[in-house]
């Protein structure tokens, strides 16, 4: 099999990279050649540069290309995404406020969503007039997201939301927020929810970011107090949200497995140019050892991804082998950011990019990789994916399967 650009694929990325080189806000290159994973770009104000880059991308035709016209995109072929953002290189970090929208939210609802909705926002998601996060997990409710207890109650033409939700990403700067809740407490835990597109700015929406060890607070706590929503935001049937978060998980395991580093490119740099007492440490045999394992890794995971896309120009949904993307990456990632600190020794301990090697990137990284192994599912659920819906083994034995709800024994009613 060929993976060398097609004579078609090698003109549009040529055209991209004259449209890039002209047009890409180049006074930000310096800021952004500093940001990596774990490092978010500083000196300047990052929502106002990254609506105005997603702005101009939308008005060249850039944006959100493989969606419908309709909707503000270019029913262009997934592979044209892939060559953008291969080309939009550090600009790209512009884009992550607009991630969830693009990859996860809007494909939910161009499935999903009424003419309405569709026409309400998703041209405006791809003109970066809007930015969307995902409110899904609970403190009761992560891995197990079927057990949620945030409750949405039917009242004339609205409904009424009271619960909380954790680790939602950039719910801080969100503009609309894409909520499951629970409608019927009195059916099994996956039948009885239902989905809400949500106006962040809302009465009773209140966000606390939280601190993580890096000092950033990339996720938050969002709390629902009497918060109303209009029926007409109501997306799927009512108790049928769970089919509508299937189409949002798979497309942000997707997601995650297309954007998640690995770091390989940073420890193969890290290894040509770090001397050791022993001299050069690619030189070393365990070291080269090390690289070429992860070599092979990275290899695979973009043949990986090159199916998930073939499937996409298909018009298939994302499918259950993405978990493996979002599983190796992420146990990848943390390996090699320790990995990288021990060659690094004593100076290993330093986060001061001005000091440390790499400009603390691998600091960085590590101190983040955590969160990668835990958000769109953990590890442990990524693999009982891989393991019943990829390779088809015997499903885990659930005692709660068929029980309602609320006959459900917790700590607090036994």
């Amino acid at each position: 099999m060929n993976f060398d650009d097609t004579p078609e694929e090698a003109a549009f990325r040529a055209k991209v990279r004259a449209w890039i080189d002209a047009n890409a806000p180049k006074h930000l290159d310096a800021a952004l050649s500093e940001a990596g994973f774990g490092i978010s770009p500083t000196g300047f104000d990052f929502r106002t540069e990254a609506r105005a880059w997603q702005k101009k991308k939308f008005d060249a035709g850039w944006a959100c290309m493989q969606w419908p016209r309709e909707y503000g995109g270019q029913a262009s072929p997934p592979i044209h995404q892939v060559i953008w953002q291969q080309e939009e290189g550090i600009y790209n970090s512009l884009s992550r406020l607009f991630g969830i929208a693009h990859g996860i939210v809007g494909p939910t609802i161009i499935r999903h969503g009424s003419d309405e909705q569709k026409t309400a926002h998703l041209p405006r998601m791809a003109n970066g007039q809007e930015s969307w996060c995902q409110l899904f997990s609970e403190p009761a409710a992560g891995s197990d997201l079927a057990g949620l207890r945030t409750r949405a109650q039917r009242d004339g033409a609205d409904w009424v939301i009271n619960g909380q939700k954790i680790w939602t990403s950039y719910a801080q700067y969100s503009d609309w927020g894409m909520l499951i809740t629970r409608t019927d407490p009195a059916v099994a835990k996956h039948r009885g929810l239902t989905m809400f597109l949500l106006d962040m700015k809302t009465p009773g929406v209140e966000v606390r970011p939280i601190k993580q060890a890096n000092g950033q607070s990339g996720f938050n706590e969002v709390f629902f107090n009497d918060v109303r929503i209009p029926e007409s935001r109501r997306i799927g049937g009512v108790n049928d949200g769970w089919n509508v978060a299937m189409t949002m998980l798979m497309n942000e395991r997707l997601v995650i497995g297309l954007g998640m580093p690995t770091g390989f490119e940073d420890i193969f740099d890290l290894c040509s140019n770090l001397q050791t007492a022993d001299g050069p440490a690619i030189d070393d045999p365990t070291i080269a050892s090390k690289l070429a394992t992860w070599a092979a890794r990275s290899s695979g995971l973009k043949y990986t991804v090159f199916r998930s896309l073939s499937a996409l120009s298909r018009g298939e949904t994302p499918g259950p082998e993405n978990s493996i993307g979002k599983l190796v990456a992420g146990s990848t990632q943390q390996e090699i950011a320790m990995f990288a600190l021990d060659l690094q020794a004593q100076s290993g301990a330093l986060v001061d990019p001005a000091m440390a090697a790499a400009s603390a990137r691998f600091q960085a990284m590590l101190m983040r990789s955590p969160g990668t192994r835990i958000e769109g599912g953990t590890d442990e659920i990524q693999r009982n994916i891989i393991a019943e819906r990829v390779l088809g083994l015997p499903a885990d034995i659930r005692v709660d399967k068929d029980l309602p709800f609320n006959q459900i024994p917790t700590s607090a009613r036994r």
